[in-house]
């Protein structure tokens, strides 16, 4: 051990010696931060906040999956669906980023672009062609949101309740007319009091279930001009008072919350449900089902036979206009649409994937099970909207949700309905022009 005495040549000889030794371990620290910087942005490091609805969040092995390979720390801000779209607004009254990355549903698209919260994305062909349903997302020229969780349509029958009414498999309706037919035998033979499921309660899924059915009916419920076309409007609102009269849909529908509707078909009330993906894995989930293996969807219908085209409501996410991090938010938006991430949120989460590739890969591995048409149909999902989702949607949707629901209990003729969806249809695209 060294005696620092004050002139001492040994206490010089060991100044010095500390001194350079501080110098290189001072160095080594600063070489060391430089290459542990330098690695860092090589990966993109930055952090990222994502606000997304707790249902479709990838789970924290996926997010350390993700910093691992790119350097990108993700912070999930996991929000009720119902709070995201005004956390957005208000944020970007300040000019400020909710979240790098955030939730879009498609009915909100049109109102995003318009306030000019959502920056445009890239989008490689490929990835075009194995999601249909970017087309929600389109405006213009540009896609702004990538879907994550498919919400297609899609046409539920209860196997065993068509065979006790004489109706085998490979005689299932293929046409509307011969779905009323097989109502008809279902109610004729007692097998279930009211065959068809259909919500009609004054809420977004009946808006929803009224234009897939005008949609894959008719081939088309808007017009070029984004006016309401009343014909195919007509047809439906008609179609739906007679079956309500023949008691092939449950009157009190018109008073029952839509998601309830929809679960009948996991409950044995009904034989017939036009619903969304989410029940091709439920239907045969003993925990929430009593119908297990004995559901299977088929083709959407239209008059004269299938539908050729079909529609979809789904959840995409996009990027914030307001973010200081886009680039590292491009690359999270690419690899959460990865097929492999695709499946990997299926596994985790229960995420009905929207490529088309990644469900044809589920039902060739066996995880969908009874697949019926759904690869088919997800190949054919298009926008029914011309002009893409307008700004006006959520007001527009109101419109048509409660006159579907006076119609409904009675209060309007379908012909009275028509003329009134009409009009409040025709009036907001008009004032939005």
């Amino acid at each position: 051990m060294f005696n620092f005495h004050s002139g001492s040549k040994a206490s010089k000889i060991a100044l010095m010696l500390l001194s350079l030794g501080l110098v290189f371990l001072m160095t080594a620290c600063q070489s060391k931060k430089e290459e542990v910087k330098e690695v860092k942005e090589e990966k993109g490091g930055k952090e990222i906040t994502v606000m997304i609805p707790d249902w479709g969040a990838p789970t924290e092995e996926m997010l350390k999956e993700f910093k691992d390979e790119t350097g990108i720390s993700v912070t999930v801000l996991p929000t009720a669906w119902d709070d995201i779209k005004s956390k957005i607004s208000i944020a970007a009254a300040g000019k400020k980023a909710a979240a790098d990355v955030v939730e879009v549903d498609w009915s909100w698209v049109g109102e995003f672009y318009s306030a000019g919260w959502l920056d445009p994305l890239e989008i490689d062909e490929a990835t075009k062609k194995d999601i249909p349903s970017l087309s929600y997302f389109k405006v213009k020229d540009n896609i702004y949101a990538v879907p994550y969780a498919n919400g297609i349509r899609l046409s539920y029958l209860n196997k065993e309740m068509f065979e006790k009414a004489g109706i085998k498999e490979g005689e299932y309706p293929k046409k509307w007319d011969e779905m009323e037919a097989a109502f008809e035998k279902l109610k004729q033979n007692k097998v279930i009091e009211y065959p068809m499921l259909f919500p009609l309660n004054a809420e977004e899924i009946a808006t929803t279930s009224f234009l897939t059915i005008a949609y894959t009916r008719n081939g088309k419920i808007f017009n070029d001009d984004d006016t309401l076309n009343k014909e195919s409007a007509l047809d439906i609102l008609q179609l739906l008072r007679k079956y309500l009269d023949k008691g092939y849909i449950n009157p009190a529908s018109t008073s029952t919350p839509g998601i309830d509707v929809f679960r009948g078909i996991n409950n044995a009330q009904g034989a017939f449900l036009i619903g969304p993906t989410s029940h091709i894995t439920s239907t045969n989930d003993p925990k929430v089902s009593k119908v297990v293996g004995k559901i299977i969807t088929i083709p959407a219908m239209a008059k004269d036979g299938p539908a050729k085209e079909t529609i979809t409501f789904t959840e995409a996410v996009g990027i914030s206009a307001y973010s200081k991090n886009k680039e590292a938010a491009k690359k999270f938006i690419e690899w959460f649409s990865r097929p492999e991430t695709q499946l990997k949120l299926n596994k985790a989460i229960n995420n009905m994937p929207t490529r088309t590739s990644v469900i044809e890969e589920m039902v060739k591995n066996g995880t969908i099970k009874d697949p019926g048409s759904i690869i088919e149909q997800s190949k054919i999902v298009v926008s029914p909207f011309p002009n893409g989702v307008p700004k006006y949607y959520t007001k527009m949707s109101t419109e048509i949700f409660n006159i579907i629901n006076q119609m409904g209990q009675g209060k309007l003729t379908p012909e009275a309905a028509a003329d009134l969806m009409e009009q409040k249809v025709n009036e907001l695209a008009k004032a939005n022009k």
